[in-house]
């Protein structure tokens, strides 16, 4: 089984059809055998009833015998005979070929008192070939007697005979030509497919725009190609988004490290009082924290990629849920002389992941608050079994250039709300909620102002 895995699947093809039309073939040839064989049994078997019945009408006239009108009887002579026997199996008339022998021994004739009696395959002294009896009592003369009309199988066995060796040497002929047949039309079928693997060892990431020859036909290697080139589209957008995502991380974190580097290296390069040597070790502390925020956000969001971001879900009410994140900027937006404000119904009540959650608003408040202004109002409500949670500012809104990028990765609003931050605040928040099987958006307000939405289905309770 092994070793037929290794061939060629045109060649398994051809193979498997060869022995899907040798079985055909088989079966064809026993039928068209038997039905041979069937067809000249009744036409030999409908041939002796006539003769038996044209022999037992001559016995009955009793004016003739079977030697003088053997011709007019049996027809052909050399493979026809008949014999009239009495019933205790003494000859009473027979043709010349028999020799004076009985055809039928005396338990034979005792077995046709009554009816006729088929006797199939009988060796009779003088033939060589093996023969077909037809006896048939008959009353005549005065007494009864047997009829017994026979025919030679010889001419049955020689027409059996050259049908075998036909199908026989004809079949394997047949089963090798289409079988020559079956290769072609697979080698031409997957042509395509050989086709296709060729150019497909070629394709490099050197080389971007490639495609796979896809076959004119509407069929499945066609849509097979179709969907290998969809694949390598998405494959290309993939691979630049890594190179992206690796280049904008890169660049991220060389700014936090050259700012760590020469705060130790200022602080290094001559004699400093403990002041300084302490606002030295404070700023590279915050570098450092930096450095640590964005490797973590990185991993959240690599966690996310393969699928192995984890979530705890438990039941919380969501203006206790809202409440959290406004607390944590509370302070913040305070010193900013903004205001955070919750709308959420009192016995509203959702089950998610509380920690990830909270850091999935967080970084969309972050956001309101960096780069709005004005108040910022967060929403929750239950939509046909949904929960939705809405952020709002009254601040100069998305740029429209930003808004179909706002959850990708590094991506920041170039435009009116530029500003710190590595752009990765709204793809980690977009990661978290996909992760308990939601959505996010983005879109201006109509009365100004920005507005983020999630959307968690089926999570309200």
């Amino acid at each position: 089984m092994e070793r037929l895995r290794r061939l060629p699947i045109r060649l398994r093809l051809a193979l498997a059809f060869a022995l899907a039309m040798g079985l055909v073939l088989v079966l064809v040839g026993f039928f068209v055998y038997e039905g041979v064989s069937g067809g000249i049994d009744r036409s030999i078997s409908a041939g002796l009833t006539a003769r038996a019945g044209d022999i037992s009408a001559l016995i009955r006239q009793a004016d003739s015998g079977l030697q003088e009108n053997a011709q007019t009887v049996l027809g052909n002579e050399d493979e026809s005979f008949a014999q009239v026997l009495d019933l205790d199996g003494t000859i009473v008339d027979t043709t010349p070929q028999l020799l004076g022998r009985p055809i039928l021994s005396p338990s034979q004739v005792a077995r046709v008192a009554n009816d006729p009696v088929w006797f199939e395959r009988v060796f009779i002294a003088g033939m060589e070939d093996p023969a077909r009896l037809l006896a048939v009592p008959v009353h005549a003369q005065d007494r009864s007697l047997v009829v017994v009309a026979g025919t030679s199988l010889e001419g049955r066995e020689e027409t059996l005979s050259q049908l075998l060796t036909r199908l026989m040497v004809g079949g394997p002929i047949a089963l090798f030509l289409t079988s020559l047949l079956a290769y072609g039309l697979a080698a031409a079928a997957l042509r395509p497919v050989e086709s296709m693997r060729r150019e497909a060892a070629v394709i490099s990431a050197a080389e971007p725009g490639r495609r796979l020859p896809v076959p004119p036909s509407k069929d499945e290697l066609a849509r097979l190609g179709t969907t290998l080139n969809e694949m390598l589209v998405r494959l290309e957008a993939a691979m630049a988004r890594e190179r992206s995502f690796v280049s904008d991380a890169s660049h991220e974190l060389r700014t936090p490290l050259s700012v760590l580097k020469t705060e130790l290296e200022l602080a290094l390069s001559r004699e400093r009082s403990a002041e300084e040597l302490r606002d030295a070790v404070r700023s590279a502390a915050a570098e450092t924290d930096r450095l640590a925020q964005l490797a973590e956000d990185l991993l959240v969001l690599a966690r996310s990629d393969q699928g192995r971001l984890q979530i705890r879900s438990q039941d919380i009410s969501a203006i206790r849920l809202l409440g959290d994140v406004r607390d944590r900027f509370e302070r913040r937006a305070r010193d900013a002389e903004r205001c955070i404000v919750i709308e959420a119904a009192p016995d509203l009540e959702v089950k998610v992941d509380r920690l990830r959650m909270e850091q999935a608003l967080a970084n969309v408040v972050e956001n309101a608050l960096r780069h709005g202004e004005g108040l910022i109002t967060l929403q929750a409500k239950a939509v046909n079994g949904d929960l939705e949670i809405h952020s709002l500012d009254e601040g100069p809104g998305f740029s429209p250039n930003f808004l179909p990028r706002a959850f990708e990765r590094f991506t920041r609003s170039d435009e009116s709300r530029s500003g710190g931050g590595a752009g990765l605040g709204l793809a980690i928040a977009a990661a978290i909620v996909e992760a308990h099987g939601g959505s996010m958006g983005a879109a201006n307000s109509a009365g100004g102002g920005a507005e983020i939405w999630v959307v968690l289905p089926g999570l309200v309770r």
